[in-house]
């Protein structure tokens, strides 16, 4: 069948090739459409309780991770000079496109009792540009009398002052937000110019769109710089131009299918599926190799090109076809997962390796034919002295030290699986980054001085329209929240009860003693009418008013308590809300209210954990359906076994290494399995079905059959896996941990992979085998 494939395409090349150049045409055009997802809470399945709680959340309330926080720590705050220069940074950010709010010192306002209309009136405390010391220090008094922004907006203990930039939630989750965050970061450049001032940034906002770009740049770098070192090791492997060229068009075909894949599925590059054109070059490379080596093998034999390219395709078609079902199968079942993110991830890697498949047995066997003979120089590499006393070293120890294979192979087990047992799960916000890294250090300083920047929200459901405004109510809010703020994670918390405290400090002309709560019923009644401010009114479109608005439904039938936290990770995480929950069920009666903890924060971590749960469940469906592929391919239980230890293993020893050097499984370092079967099923399938194919020519006798699969196979195993390794060690130059884990983690996979694919594998297979049939 498959030579009849390979006279087939020879047969029909230009119009087989015609008709790929029109595909890969057409899904360039639909390529030049993708776009980018900055939906963060997508790897929740829509039937996940933390996913409904989050999407009713931002259905009442709105955004919660949309805030840019800005901090300075200086003696020189309340300067003229350095004070005028706060106001006038405050000030241009608001011209920039997207921001819709400013929160600072310079621009706090303060409420004032007009008795005669039974109105609180905002005003504006600072009233800079200051040129006296005095003015701005008399004002600064009043300023710090108002409990409301202690801790809110600058720290007295350690002299930190805040800025907040509030942006607008589609610009953020918009392709526009690397523009909006680059305008602001420049307006700081201008100000630390002018002050001298050390400034720290940091918030969701920023932290996500500068990860998610440095990701992407450096994805991109990465794969350029990958190609070209696969290609500079093919050349020098080949010693030739066109081959090297016509791989490189394999490996951008294949490139371009994928993202034009994504667009034809509706889909956008998220977190996942921007990996899938690295993993494209990652299966496409072992295709190019192996049907370049069986070709110039071929060729050597028979000395005819169109016969060795139909002995090509009719050697290699099987086992490329295998070896890519066995890849896509491994992505694949991504799809049968429950979150979006990975669903979308699975389809588009699974569709486009098959793919890739096609692609290769189109464009090799047809390019080739148009291209010369090969000349010697092409195929010296098949002669090379120092791989050949290697693999002879292979058969020495498959044959006469098979005891010393077992041996060695169960002490690496042994410390592996003792690795397994130190491996960690835990996943960051802020994660992979280096500890000198300025998001990060600038994150500790927010963390250090106010409490964390990562959001967590709680909702309070009364159960009752206007529920929220009665004494108990407001003092279980007051009460929760005064424990939240006890706790070493958590900063100041928000709630309209915080504005309700404001209100009455004004109220009662600004005594810092009246900053609680309403005692009293009466008291309640009589501050009505200063609190309920008409939503049509100039105080209610701005300030505080316009901050306390978001912290209430519009039925008051809800509160929210706005929590910032330190970024505590996967682990810390549900501890502590696990202990909020607590509190909250003793403080507030269930009957009565229902209190939900939500938040980006939640949904960002509990999506990370999720994909984590997923891969692994991948990982083992996929194992199995690799099995039963591997059971018909071959037909015997034997072989089966003997093929599935040796990737069994590669798997086993990275998971043990990460274990003992304390790599954490997240999603990145998760994914290094995946790539990792893929590629270690790869090479056992070329190594037995080669084997398989020489069995009859030797008259079933499995030593000379194992020898002459060694010797045949062995080379090209080792070209491909040399040439996946250099392009997976290029990701050790990364500046982050998951993707620098990435590199040296699938290097060190394929290293153990194709050691146990050329030793373990062959004295796997002798040991197994009847007496009679070894020799």
């Amino acid at each position: 069948m498959w030579y009849k494939a390979g006279r087939f395409i020879l047969q029909n090349r230009l119009i087989l090739l015609i008709i790929l150049f029109a595909a890969t045409a057409f899904m360039g055009w639909k390529a030049s459409k993708v776009q980018l997802s900055y939906d963060f809470t997508r790897a929740l399945p829509t039937d996940n309780i933390k996913y409904s709680d989050y999407q009713a959340f931002l259905k009442k309330f709105g955004a919660d991770n949309n805030t840019m926080v800005i901090g300075m720590a200086t003696d020189k705050f309340y300067t003229p000079s350095f004070f005028n220069e706060v106001g006038e940074l405050g000030k241009q950010l608001k011209k920039v496109s997207g921001v819709t709010e400013i929160w600072s010192i310079p621009e706090a306002l303060n409420l004032k009792n007009d008795s005669v209309n039974h109105r609180l009136v905002p005003e504006r405390i600072f009233h800079y540009p200051f040129t006296s010391q005095n003015s701005l220090d008399s004002e600064r008094t009043v300023f710090e009398n108002l409990p409301f922004y202690r801790r809110f907006l600058y720290n007295p203990e350690s002299h930190g002052y805040l800025l907040l930039v509030s942006v607008n939630k589609d610009t953020i989750n918009s392709k526009n937000r690397t523009g909006m965050i680059n305008a602001i970061v420049e307006q700081i450049h201008v100000f630390e110019k002018k002050t001298n001032a050390t400034v720290y940034t940091s918030g969701l906002p920023f932290i996500r769109t500068t990860i998610s770009n440095r990701i992407k740049d450096e994805m991109n770098i990465f794969l350029t710089g990958s190609l070209i070192l696969l290609v500079v090791i093919m050349f020098l492997f080949f010693r030739s131009f066109s081959t090297t060229l016509m791989s490189l068009l394999v490996m951008g075909m294949g490139v371009v299918w994928s993202l034009g894949t994504i667009v034809l599925l509706g889909y956008k590059i998220t977190l996942l599926t921007a990996i899938i054109p690295t993993l494209v070059v990652v299966i496409g490379i072992p295709n190019c190799i192996y049907f370049l080596n069986k070709y110039h093998t071929s060729y050597r034999e028979v000395n005819n090109k169109d016969t060795a390219l139909v002995n090509m395709v009719g050697r290699m078609g099987i086992v490329t076809l295998f070896c890519n079902i066995a890849a896509a199968i491994g992505f694949a079942v991504f799809a049968l997962t429950h979150s979006d993110l990975l669903k979308e991830f699975g389809a588009v890697a699974g569709i486009n390796i098959m793919a890739l498949f096609f692609i290769s047995l189109i464009f090799i066997p047809s390019v080739l034919s148009y291209l010369p003979p090969p000349k010697e120089k092409h195929t010296r590499y098949l002669d090379n002295k120092f791989l050949e006393k290697l693999l002879l070293q292979i058969e020495q120890w498959a044959f006469h030290h098979a005891k010393w294979v077992y041996g060695i192979t169960a002490v690496i087990i042994v410390l592996a699986v003792m690795g397994i047992f130190k491996i960690k799960s835990e996943g960051f916000i802020v994660d992979d980054l280096p500890q000198k890294d300025k998001i990060y250090t600038d994150l500790k300083w927010f963390e250090k001085n106010f409490g964390g920047v990562m959001p967590l929200e709680i909702v309070i459901d009364t159960k009752k329209k206007k529920g929220i405004f009665r004494i108990k109510t407001l003092a279980k809010i007051d009460t929760l929240s005064a424990y939240i703020a006890a706790n070493p994670a958590t900063a100041k918390p928000l709630s309209f009860v915080e504005g309700l405290k404001f209100a009455k400090q004004a109220y009662f002309d600004g005594d810092s003693m009246s900053y609680t709560i309403p005692y009293s019923e009466p008291e309640f009644l009589l501050m009505a009418p200063y609190i309920q401010t008409k939503a049509d009114t100039a105080a209610s479109k701005k300030g505080i008013a316009k901050l306390l608005s978001t912290l209430i439904d519009s039925t008051q039938q809800m509160a929210r308590i706005s929590v910032n936290m330190k970024d505590v990770g996967s682990v810390q995480l549900p501890i502590i809300i696990k202990d909020f929950e607590a509190k909250a069920n003793e403080i507030f009666d269930t009957a009565s209210y229902r209190v939900t903890f939500t938040g980006s924060s939640v949904s960002f971590l509990e999506g990370s954990s999720f994909i984590i749960k997923g891969l692994k469940e991948s990982i083992f469906w996929a194992f199995l359906l690799i099995t039963l592929c591997m059971l018909y391919l071959f037909r015997s239980f034997r072989i089966l076994v003997c093929s599935l230890i040796p990737n069994l293993i590669p798997l086993v020893v990275t998971a043990g290494v990460m274990g003992w050097v304390g790599i954490a499984l997240k999603p990145s370092t998760v994914l290094v399995f995946s790539v990792a079967l893929g590629i270690a099923i790869d090479v056992t399938i070329r190594f037995l079905i080669n084997y398989k194919q020489e069995l009859p020519q030797f008259n079933g006798k499995v030593s000379p059959t194992l020898a002459q699969t060694i010797r045949h196979t062995g080379i090209s195993i080792i070209y491909t896996s040399l040439v996946l390794i250099a392009g997976f060690i290029i990701f050790c130059l990364s500046d982050f941990g998951g993707t620098k884990a990435l590199g040296w983690l699938t290097s060190l996979t394929l290293v153990v992979g194709t050691v146990t694919n050329l030793v373990l594998l062959p004295v796997l297979i002798l040991s197994t085998s009847s007496r009679k049939n070894r020799s």
